[in-house]
């Protein structure tokens, strides 16, 4: 099922949209609340004023495979975040804010264009910080034709209150559990309250997806996939984070277990996160995942370390992984 496809109407859609512009003039819609006056360019911690920015709209192949599938996901990566990772592949963007500002009807078009490539889904890339500005952009949208699947592809720090408001308007979320200690939250993405916030954002999310539900190619529809990224010396907290999914949440949820984790941007100065995962660290994130019960989960090979890392001062992103 799609957003297409629901009863949500045209009109709620306006409301809600109307509610979240409101609320950027005391900016509280992620759960940093900097109360900045975006709707006067004032900027607060996701340096976003009025406008969401992006930085690339392109076919994306290296998600998950039932993301990507057979011919890509629709990735729109927006500029900036509302964390500071030290490891973050994407801090081109994320922190050194390449990117343009766009108005909600840019963004549809960009959604649409998008659908003409015949990719599965449209795959919003930190999207936190820009709730407003796609709740704006969804409705026109969807007038222009828009069918397909809308994926939110988040860093998990959101708050519940503004996933709220994208009920009926997400179809598959896509969150980040970075961590299971808010220790490591705190020294490698500046939020020691990321652990306990990213646990209520995945219960909201569940709640709203559930499991995830494929076509008959195997391609999702909608539904909850978890990813957890690998730390070495298990700075991610693996066997926490994912026994609270287990416990807290559901081993129905999709679960992305990444391997792909190398010292990039201030992660090549700490002792203990300049080197990849080694194969062992991996495995034991998989015989975990495997004795918790989970049901649904995908691998990648530890060599894939530095495969589709992006590079965005290039026009398409991911050329140099498609080998072009």
């Amino acid at each position: 099922m799609t957003l297409r496809d629901r009863t949500i109407e045209a009109g709620e859609l306006v409301r809600r949209a109307g509610r979240a512009v409101a609320r950027l003039s005391h900016c509280d819609l992620c759960p940093r609340r900097c109360g900045v006056d975006r709707l006067a360019g004032k900027r607060g911690f996701c340096a976003t004023g009025r406008l969401a920015e992006i930085s690339s709209a392109t076919v994306h192949g290296g998600e998950e495979p039932p993301i990507s599938g057979t011919r890509g996901s629709g990735t729109i990566f927006f500029t900036h975040c509302n964390l500071a990772c030290i490891h973050c592949q994407n801090h081109q963007i994320s922190q050194g804010g390449a990117g343009r500002g766009v108005s909600p009807e840019e963004l549809a078009a960009e959604m649409l264009e998008l659908q003409k490539k015949n990719v599965h889904n449209i795959n919003l890339v930190s999207p936190s910080h820009c709730v407003a500005q796609i709740l704006e952009a969804v409705p026109i949208a969807l007038a222009g034709g828009l069918k397909l699947p809308v994926v939110y592809n988040c860093g998990g720090y959101d708050s519940v209150d503004a996933l709220e408001l994208l009920e009926g308007v997400v179809d598959v979320y896509l969150p980040d559990m970075k961590y299971g200690y808010p220790e490591e939250a705190e020294r490698l993405s500046g939020r020691r309250d990321y652990v306990e916030v990213n646990r209520r954002a995945l219960k909201e999310m569940f709640r709203q997806a559930g499991p995830p539900v494929f076509d008959a190619d195997g391609i999702i529809r909608s539904g909850l996939i978890v990813r957890h990224l690998v730390l070495p010396e298990d700075r991610s907290g693996t066997y926490e984070a994912l026994c609270f999914i287990a416990e807290e949440v559901s081993t129905n949820v999709g679960l992305s277990l990444m391997a792909q984790y190398r010292p990039m941007h201030k992660a090549e100065g700490a002792p203990d996160m300049n080197r990849p995962i080694t194969a062992n660290e991996y495995r034991a994130a998989i015989e975990w995942a495997g004795k918790l019960g989970f049901e649904t989960f995908w691998v990648q090979k530890p060599e894939s370390a530095g495969s589709w890392v992006p590079d965005f001062n290039e026009d398409d992103p991911f050329r140099s992984s498609r080998g072009g």
